[in-house]
């Protein structure tokens, strides 16, 4: 990725290269989506553990309710982001 940022900032012909790339091959889609599918998850993840840091979802059954929340919502954004990516 830093490869492909760093091409795309030396010049037009880089910039387009790497446009090709993105809209073409289905090996960097699925890279692309690999990585914002781990961010997603962190992300709401993160979520998660900031309302346990308030004192939500601390005891068994709600924090066992509040990790199916997280991998579902996680899901869900994950399917929207591949029909984004593709």
């Amino acid at each position: 990725m830093f490869y492909a940022f760093d091409l795309s900032l030396e010049s037009q012909e880089g910039f387009d290269q790497v446009v090709n790339a993105l809209q073409t091959s289905f090996l960097v889609k699925f890279v692309i989506w690999g990585v914002v599918s781990a961010l997603m998850y962190h992300f709401v993840a993160g979520v998660k553990h900031l309302f346990m840091d308030m004192g939500y979802f601390e005891e068994l059954e709600s924090g066992r309710h509040a990790a199916i929340a997280n991998i579902v919502i996680a899901a869900v954004l994950i399917v929207l982001a591949g029909v984004w990516i593709w």
